[in-house]
């Protein structure tokens, strides 16, 4: 497929090379192209990855990959033009500038946010609860580490699903997007977890099934 990913920052880059290694053709939505940081990346992806701006990037793709800072979230998305009808898959965490906690909750989510400012975009919640470092490698001591993914609609989110299942965790739909409400607080406990209560950032949640 080909897919734009909006932003090349850790995440970004990371689900970026991750698609590419996969033959997804993917195109970051960067404002500046030619900077050194966006060429360093492209070079470390050997095959299938460009930079464009956001608008471009979008025109070309069938899939939006979000991974945006929560503060500069509604600014891109209103540069990626019209998005009616794409696949938009949310990354973001509607933090707080200091990272303490989350800035909206309970009655809505980020991922409601974003779909009020993309409106005619098919908007999911996903790869926003665990850090880059596990979307690198989902797989810890043999196990898949897993992903929720919850949006609306259902024939799209079979594609999110598989896309996320290439990155390598084992994928469990959540519901609809309004299920965001529980993974935004869900991402904020593993950020917690890793960064103030001494656990680092190489653990990831997972599934585990009585037999």
């Amino acid at each position: 497929m080909k897919i734009a990913v909006i932003g090349a920052g850790n995440v970004g880059g990371t689900l970026g090379r991750s698609l590419a290694q996969k033959g997804h053709e993917i195109i970051f939505g960067v404002r500046d192209p030619q900077s050194e940081k966006v060429q360093n990346l492209l070079a470390s992806i050997p095959n299938n990855a460009t930079a464009s701006s956001n608008q471009a990037a979008c025109a070309e793709s069938e899939v939006i990959i979000l991974t945006t800072p929560w503060q500069t979230t509604q600014a891109a998305i209103a540069s990626c033009g019209d998005l009616t009808n794409k696949i938009l898959i949310d990354c973001t965490n509607p933090l707080t500038e200091d990272f303490s906690g989350l800035s909206i909750g309970f009655t809505t989510s980020g991922g409601e946010q974003v779909a009020e400012w993309a409106k005619g975009a098919k908007v999911y919640k996903v790869f926003n609860q665990t850090g880059f470092g596990i979307m690198a490698d989902p797989v810890l001591e043999g196990r898949k580490a897993v992903m929720f993914v919850c949006g609306d609609d259902e024939e799209s989110k079979l594609t999110v699903i598989k896309l996320t299942e290439d990155v390598g965790f084992e994928t469990i739909d959540a519901g609809k997007l309004s299920t965001a409400r529980l993974l935004e607080p869900y991402g904020m406990l593993w950020i917690k977890l890793a960064l103030v209560h001494g656990l680092g950032r190489d653990f990831a949640f997972a599934i585990v099934r009585r037999n």
